[in-house]
């Protein structure tokens, strides 16, 4: 499958809401990930295994197969105000235009 460059996506789109159960207006954004904790259990062991001798567990990724990810979509339904996250496609850059 051919890996698309840049991608255009509309402000708004009529899409079907599970919560409502019809089609209704959602906003577009792109997902972001947000900020891992640094105090959260995997992190802390992930510290706990890094310590003293030895160093790294298991090896670090140095080449990545993949050049682009998968742009996640968040509709949020204009009636009821509930999210969904929709998988988009493999591409370079996602962007949000009128």
């Amino acid at each position: 499958m051919p890996v698309l460059s840049d991608m255009k996506f509309p402000k708004e789109i009529n899409t079907f809401c599970p919560h409502c159960k019809k089609h209704t207006l959602h906003t577009v954004s792109i997902y972001k990930k947000g900020r891992e904790r640094a105090s959260s259990w995997g992190a802390r062991r992930q510290a706990g295994r890094k310590r003293g001798y030895g160093g790294q567990k298991y090896p670090e990724l140095i080449r990545t197969a993949k050049t682009t990810k998968k742009a996640t979509l968040r509709l949020k339904c204009k009636e009821c105000n509930k999210e969904i996250m929709r998988e988009g496609l493999r591409l370079r850059k996602a962007e949000i235009v009128e």
